[in-house]
């Protein structure tokens, strides 16, 4: 099939270039020259495990490619996908200019039916939104469709390639069938797709990353109590876990959730709420809580050098807002590094591909170092506030040979509380015993 994909971020590239391996001609357009040039030179420009080798290989099939003329893409395309930005308002609402620009541009140009696509994740009634820019500009047949995406950063690729579910918000058959056929070699294993109405699949995507928001902020909440009373927030996340009606994940707690999605949806549904005249109780709660858990470490921190972090060097571990990407929107780290700053202490910070995107933020206020290992040096303590795999076995000889004071504050919860107790580190950490050392 022939698909448009407008906007070449996140999702909109690992969709472009997703649909191309399975055999579509894919054109991808975006305003940015720059970016246009780089792909068009074979630079990904985001970090994503796999979408490199997919790229390199439908643009040498000449399946995919990239322009910044949308006239050509429109003219292509039977289905022109919308995957651009919806950034929070000063009041949390999604902001839909970028959307509703395009639309308008599209709306401009086409000649013939199209089957127009919202990828992107867009409050409820946005669909309807689009369709009356096209009603008004032009005469042309079309449909739009909701097709929220349910990407993973750091598994995004084989989140599309094999997804759980695909979700379809269209009342026109033949818009049905047009999405049906591109997506079927995607689900010939047999996941479902839900064919719905357009604000329910509108809704779907809100109240999904919603709960999950609420599920790691109830955990973050039991951490909390756990370390009040004297219990193991581990076993209890086990013992939680084991019943099938709870299920195991997206109950690890840690300093909060951060990214693209999680806060800028949990947000965009509370102020949907807002605007319905509906008190959405447990939304209220999980913004006020994510906040709060950013900054969970920092009285612990504050306590172990008795309030006076003038003059201290702090190592960091980890800067994206979660491992296998560079994504650092929202990340708990950055909020650390604020804190820290702001009380006197200098940071040193060390993250396997996030750091040109932190450098770009705070320039020379912190430092990073090449490796792991080296932003220890003369620190007077390690914070860790992203679980890369590479931390989760340091040598712990040489973490101790390097630090000046043998204090680790874990905010995610990588090491086991009794095998520390043996390391000689002082060790805090969510939900569990601090081990003094």
């Amino acid at each position: 099939m022939k698909v448009a994909v407008v906007g070449t971020g996140y999702v909109g590239l690992v969709s472009g270039t997703c649909f191309a391996e399975t055999g579509n001609q894919v054109i991808c357009v975006d305003i940015d020259e720059e970016k246009v040039r780089k792909l068009k030179a074979g630079i990904v420009p985001i970090y994503e495990p796999g979408l490199e080798v997919l790229f390199e290989r439908n643009v040498k099939a000449e399946r995919i490619e990239f322009t910044t003329d949308l006239a050509t893409a429109v003219e292509h395309a039977e289905i022109i996908f919308l995957a651009l930005p919806t950034p929070p308002g000063e009041d949390g609402s999604a902001d839909l200019s970028y959307v509703l620009k395009a639309a308008s541009d599209i709306a401009k140009l086409v000649k013939g039916y199209k089957v127009i696509v919202n990828k992107s994740t867009v409050p409820i009634g946005t669909a309807e939104k689009v369709k009356a820019v096209f009603d008004r500009l032009t005469e042309v047949e079309i449909d739009v469709v909701s097709n929220p995406e349910f990407l993973r950063e750091g598994v995004a690729v084989d989140d599309f390639m094999k997804p759980d579910r695909v979700v379809i918000g269209t009342s026109s058959e033949k818009a049905e069938r047009q999405m049906r056929k591109l997506y079927e070699p995607f689900v010939r294993q047999g996941n479902p797709v839900y064919v719905m109405d357009i604000r329910s699949a509108e809704m779907t995507k809100y109240a999904a990353n919603s709960y999950l928001a609420a599920r790691i902020s109830f955990m973050n909440e039991i951490a909390n109590l756990c370390e009040l009373v004297g219990a193991n927030v581990d076993n209890v996340r086990i013992g939680m876990g084991s019943d099938s009606r709870i299920g195991k994940r997206f109950l690890f707690p840690g300093i909060g959730y951060g990214g693209s999605c999680f806060p800028k949806d949990v947000l965009a549904l509370w102020k949907a709420a807002e605007e319905s005249k509906y008190d959405f109780k447990i939304l209220n709660s999980v913004l006020r809580v994510n906040e709060g858990q950013k900054l969970t470490l920092m009285p612990k921190i504050n306590q172990y050098f008795k309030g006076d972090l003038k003059g201290k060097k702090v190592a960091l571990w980890g800067l994206a807002f979660k491992p296998n990407t560079d994504d650092i929107r929202e990340a708990p780290a950055l909020y650390m590094i604020d804190e820290l700053l702001k009380a006197g202490a200098s940071v040193v910070a060390y993250d396997p591909e996030a750091m040109p995107n932190v450098q770009q933020l705070y320039g020379d206020k912190i430092s990073f170092a090449e490796g792991q290992y080296d932003a220890l040096e003369e620190c007077d303590a390690l914070i860790i506030a992203t679980e890369w795999s590479v931390f989760r076995t340091p040598d712990f000889d040489r973490v101790m040979k390097a630090l000046k004071n043998p204090a680790i504050f874990d905010g995610r919860n990588l090491y086991s509380v009794d095998e520390m107790s043996t390391k000689g580190f002082f060790y805090s950490s969510i939900g569990r015993a601090t081990i003094e050392g």
